[in-house]
């Protein structure tokens, strides 16, 4: 058992955060936490960490168990370099890794001095007894996976991106029996995502994660933890199977509150026949029907189905011709034309940093393009969810900071609902809209910035990231919301969950400006790309063989002529079924490939195809080789 809490309660004042709190870690588990923003998570995992202590209940460790946590906001010194900070835990590892990258920092920089010089020996021998070197080649791997290719930057020099991707190497290379991870997936792209999958599938330690990434925890998790409403519920498996068994529970509870409402009502007519009290009994029996009318149920599910009326778009809505944008001599856009449909669910993917957020910017008129035009329609009115909320006034109260952008709503059914009842369907009850925006979470200020945008009524909608930090339950509102809505919607999201299920096309950018249109969302895109990777490997594996026949053949031709010097019996036979098994051979490699495009959203399985793919190539460059031996030596 690596840990085991019991009955574990947080409050805030009078805000319970999580109560009765019972979960067990056994070695190699992989637990993703789920809820709604503001219940807790984040609280619960600071807590396991021993940043917090609980208020009730109890926590039991493994001895001597090590904890590596990744936080949401990390602090970095700024006059580190990237290695010293991965490096920065006190373990005795860890210690000479830093003193080690120190000394050789400077001695590179030109410290030659003995002094410097016994540094770099005695911190490389204590490495050396450590059987330290490892870890240090798993950071710069880890670091390279995640975009970071300088290990001597200083930190200070690196992105708000590159900072977060850092912290989670940070927690991803000390050596530890639990991992807690808070949102690792935020600030990645999908490739990134895809490694990290891989990555924590296969980790011997135990995992504890924060995670709003569907996809993701489906292909990792092995058990869910749900915080829902001040408690907690466990189940078995990832998150599908977390669905069916919570949709198995919510059954169960509502046939039970069917129960106790049947209950009452027997019991209330008994009790108005006029028969209190005249026995032990009797007051037995209005006893426990107070007892169950007392009873606190709440299995009230907050669902949504809803689309903004908004204003009628014209003509035009917006329309992009032969766009380019420039940082310096950087593409960022290159000639880049399309023209924004009426009702497009466009999504726009690529790597950090490769432009999506610049295109989008483009798109709403934030900038403009150094060459080409953007035409936005007079009828357009823009509502945009960027990455980062505004400048949200802590001093006022949520209900009060929408109010300001309306104090009504108008549905696409032409029902109107006021700034609190939208607000109710977003998961603010009426305590939390009264609350003052410095007490809300970061998930809650996030949902609030949302609720404000759609607040304005928008019949345009762009998005940036906008299921970053915002939990399961938000993003299943959103997503209704986003299905109803009667207009263009174009957004930026490495969600491959949120983009499979909102897009209809998908604008793929290469990072040197160029912009690719795909019809389908991101699974499709995924599928055709590796198709194009098998069908380019295919081609060039062919062209390889031929080219390798024809330096072959110009080599035979520069030698002078000689005897060929025969192929014994063995030879001969192996000679006259080497084509077929050739054959063969190229047969079993266009199958996996095949395969490969066939499974292209199963990463399990498309890893376990390309070691099969590399094994097949490999053997059947053996066999070409061979091919070539007993073709240059056949006796003709």
């Amino acid at each position: 058992m690596v840990l085991t809490v019991e009955d574990l309660g947080k409050s805030y004042g009078e805000k319970v955060l999580f109560g009765h709190v019972n979960l067990n870690v056994n070695d190699g588990d992989k637990i993703g936490i789920v809820g709604v923003n503001g219940t807790g998570k984040s609280t619960f995992l600071k807590t396991v960490a021993g940043r917090l202590e609980a208020d009730t209940g109890s926590m039991t460790k493994m001895r001597n168990l090590r904890i590596s946590y990744l936080e949401q906001a990390k602090e970095f010194d700024s006059d580190n370099t990237v290695l010293m900070e991965v490096f920065k835990d006190e373990t005795p590892l860890m210690e000479a890794l830093r003193e080690y990258e120190l000394a050789l920092a400077k001695f590179e920089a030109g410290d030659l001095s003995e002094k410097n010089q016994q540094k770099m020996v005695k911190s490389s021998a204590q490495i050396d007894s450590l059987n330290g070197w490892n870890v240090e080649s798993d950071a710069k791997n880890i670091l390279t996976h995640l975009g970071i290719n300088n290990f001597e930057a200083k930190v200070s020099t690196l992105s708000a991106g590159q900072q977060k991707r850092l912290a989670l190497a940070t927690a991803l290379i000390q050596p530890c029996d639990l991992l807690l991870l808070d949102e690792p997936t935020n600030h990645l792209d999908s490739d990134t995502i895809g490694w990290l999958e891989d990555y924590l599938a296969h980790i011997k330690c135990s995992l504890l994660m924060v995670t709003h990434d569907r996809y993701f925890l489906d292909h990792v998790a092995s058990g869910i933890l749900e915080f829902d409403k001040g408690r907690t519920y466990s189940y078995e498996g990832n998150y599908s199977d977390y669905l069916e068994q919570k949709a198995a529970r919510i059954e169960r509870e509502e046939a039970g509150e069917r129960k106790r409402q049947n209950f009452l009502r027997n019991e209330l007519a008994w009790i108005r026949r006029g028969a209190q009290a005249r026995s032990t009994k009797q007051k037995a029996r209005i006893q426990r029907y107070e007892e169950v009318r007392d009873q606190k149920v709440d299995i009230a599910r907050n669902q949504i189905e809803m689309g903004l009326a908004g204003s009628r778009l014209g003509r035009t809505v917006i329309e992009l011709e032969h766009v380019n944008y420039k940082v310096g001599e950087r593409d960022i856009v290159k000639d880049f034309s399309y023209v924004v449909l009426r009702n497009d669910r466009i999504g726009i993917l690529g790597g950090n940093g490769a432009g999506k957020t610049t295109l989008l910017n483009l798109i709403s008129g934030r900038l403009q393009p150094v060459k080409g035009n953007v035409t936005i329609g007079q009828t357009v009115k823009l509502g945009y969810f960027s990455q980062t909320n505004e400048e949200l006034d802590v001093r006022l109260r949520a209900i009060e900071y929408i109010r300001e952008e309306a104090n009504f709503i108008t549905l696409a059914d032409g029902t109107k609902l006021s700034a609190s009842q939208l607000m109710e369907r977003f998961l603010f009850p009426p305590e939390l809209q009264w609350t003052h925006i410095g007490r809300l979470s970061g998930g809650e200020k996030r949902r609030l910035f949302l609720l404000r945008v759609l607040m304005s009524e928008p019949n345009v909608l762009l998005l940036d990231e906008p299921t970053n930090d915002l939990d399961l339950e938000t993003m299943g509102i959103l997503e209704s919301f986003i299905e109803d809505f009667n207009g263009a919607i174009v957004f930026v999201s490495h969600d491959r969950f949120f983009v499979d299920r909102m897009a209809r096309k998908v604008f793929v950018c290469d990072g040197r400006g160029n912009f690719e249109t795909y019809v389908g969302g991101y699974s499709d895109y995924h599928q055709r790309k590796v198709e194009e990777e098998a069908r380019q490997h295919a081609e060039m594996a062919k062209v390889n063989r031929q080219k390798s026949k024809v330096t072959a053949d110009i080599a035979e031709e520069k030698q002078p002529v000689k005897k060929k010097k025969g192929l014994t019996l063995g030879e001969q036979k192996e000679y006259a079924e080497i084509e077929a098994v050739i054959a063969s051979k190229e047969g079993e490699l266009k199958v996996i490939q095949l395969q490969m495009s066939q499974n292209a959203t199963d990463y399990d399985k498309l890893r376990e195809l390309t070691k099969e793919e590399q094994r097949c190539s490999e053997e059947l460059e053996r066999l070409m080789d061979r091919w070539a031996y007993l073709e240059e030596n056949h006796a003709t």
